[in-house]
């Protein structure tokens, strides 16, 4: 999909649904393209792997302001994260099983204890 395109359809969720910034939709989707890169194979991807990615991804991409980042999107739980997945869902950006669900999503992790007191403060092996 073309990068114009792809920012069309994320401007027209977000004109339906502003709670997320274009940037929390993108982020999800590199994190997907990570995520399937990491478990070396194409195709679907639970919740559960997809939010690992996106925490891991974060991580590296965003160090110890990953929290801080996300709540400038809007996002500030796992849930958040489902719903951006299924607002991509709805507009054909993606897609799903049957089995898939939005409570996949629920409670996965605590942003403060992954984010925050959980943070491994090496970088490369160095502190």
């Amino acid at each position: 999909m073309e990068q114009q395109d792809l920012i069309a359809r994320l401007d027209r969720i977000i004109a339906g649904d502003p709670q997320y910034r274009v940037q929390a939709y993108l982020f999800v989707i590199d994190a997907l393209e990570f995520t399937m890169s990491r478990l070396g194979r194409r195709g679907h991807v639970s919740g559960q792997e997809l939010l690992d990615g996106i925490r891991d991804l974060a991580k590296r991409e965003f160090g110890p302001t990953v929290k801080m980042v996300f709540e400038s999107w809007g996002v500030s739980s796992t849930e958040d994260f489902g719903e951006i997945v299924f607002r991509l869902v709805e507009s054909g950006l993606l897609g799903k099983t049957e089995d898939d669900s939005i409570e996949d999503f629920r409670e996965v992790y605590d942003f403060r204890e992954v984010f925050e007191k959980g943070y491994d403060w090496k970088i490369d092996g160095v502190i």
